[in-house]
């Protein structure tokens, strides 16, 4: 574990998507912190620490008898609060033998974990990724594994100038580095939003719209911390009002991210795109998630060679400009759910 964590612990995290928690047991490192993960035979998702009481063996290699899990290497058995109801060879159990068992909560098809407080854990916190269920809504998504900083993903995805660079052929073109932005920001939320106005759509988007000329493009990213990001993005029929509200000649969509730190330098990356149009096409669902991967797939190379490089330069002093607003934001935000947790580590450390 690093020394000085990057990632705040009092908050909810993406732990799978809810299709990847079984009754079998699935091991994934959170915030330095190894996992396993479950369901009880009534459906309810379990996280417990993935380290036996007695001899540490990993409990993932066990497996499940009833709502409880059985190490592989002694037999003890722990129940889905962590404690442990069976040791080989006694009929008495030490009172002290447990696992820690984590605060869960299943939300906008995803299993997420608190690895913080447990007394803080409210579920009225976790990040709004409705779109994920809405009716009005379809679409799917993927997890990908990066071997980079989990900030570095986000401010990939507050800075969309890249697609103009990185993704040229697909969703990039010119306008989206040469148009202005503004940015906002609250106690927990930053917000960056562009407008590109009677453009030339690039070919995901001319694709989607199915109608010649130009368009209106709108970007709207939303960022809520420690590690979510909601992306507002569609296009209109140039000049038919979607700059001020009416979006009824275009296609809109949402890019729906939620970046789980893994370590210090790895994360799990859990992304979706959603949309409100064609919504019983499930061709079309293939189609853009297949696309979509391949898009994200071009930015997990940049971000790991940028991770490369980070570690091979420790001296570096990055310097900001003006398309880095929205990711500095972001980053203050989190440095500032980091920073309030700080007394509570000193004073624990102290007791």
């Amino acid at each position: 574990m690093d020394a000085t964590p990057s990632y705040p612990l009092n908050a909810w995290y993406a732990a799978a998507w809810d299709v990847e928690v079984k009754r079998s047991l699935l091991a994934r490192t959170i915030c330095d912190r190894r996992l396993v993960l479950y369901r009880t035979q009534d459906g309810k998702p379990v996280a417990l620490a993935d380290a036996c009481w007695h001899r540490l063996v990993p409990l993932s290699r066990g497996h499940l008898r009833g709502d409880e899990v059985v190490c592989a290497y002694h037999g003890l058995v722990f129940d889905p609060n962590g404690r442990c109801t069976h040791m080989p060879s006694q009929e008495t159990i030490n009172p002290s033998a447990c696992v820690r068992a984590y605060p869960v909560a299943e939300k906008h098809r995803f299993v997420w974990i608190w690895p913080g407080d447990p007394a803080l854990a409210d579920p009225a916190k976790i990040p709004d990724l409705h779109w994920n269920l809405d009716p009005g809504w379809t679409g799917d998504g993927r997890l990908i594994h990066a071997k980079c900083d989990y900030r570095l993903v986000i401010d990939n995805l507050m800075d969309l100038t890249h697609e103009t660079f990185v993704h040229g052929s697909s969703i990039g073109n010119a306008a989206v580095a040469e148009t202005p932005f503004d940015v906002t920001h609250g106690e927990r939320t930053a917000t960056v939003t562009r407008w590109m106005t009677d453009i030339e759509p690039p070919p995901f988007w001319r694709a989607q719209l199915g109608k010649p000329g130009n368009v209106d493009r709108w970007q709207i990213i939303r960022f809520e911390a420690p590690a979510t990001v909601v992306i507002d993005v569609g296009v209109a029929v140039a000049g038919t009002g979607a700059p001020q509200g009416d979006r009824s000649q275009g296609v809109e969509g949402r890019v729906l991210n939620t970046i789980t730190p893994e370590t210090g330098r790895s994360c799990h990356y859990f992304w979706a795109f959603a949309r409100n149009y064609r919504r019983n096409e499930q061709a079309l669902t293939t189609q853009i998630c297949d696309g979509v991967a391949g898009i994200f797939r071009e930015d997990e190379a940049v971000l790991e060679a940028q991770q490369i490089a980070i570690e091979e330069n420790p001296d570096k002093v990055f310097y900001n400009i003006n398309i880095d607003a929205g990711s500095m934001w972001a980053r203050r935000l989190i440095d500032k759910m980091i920073a309030a947790e700080r007394p509570r580590v000193v004073a624990s450390a102290a007791e």
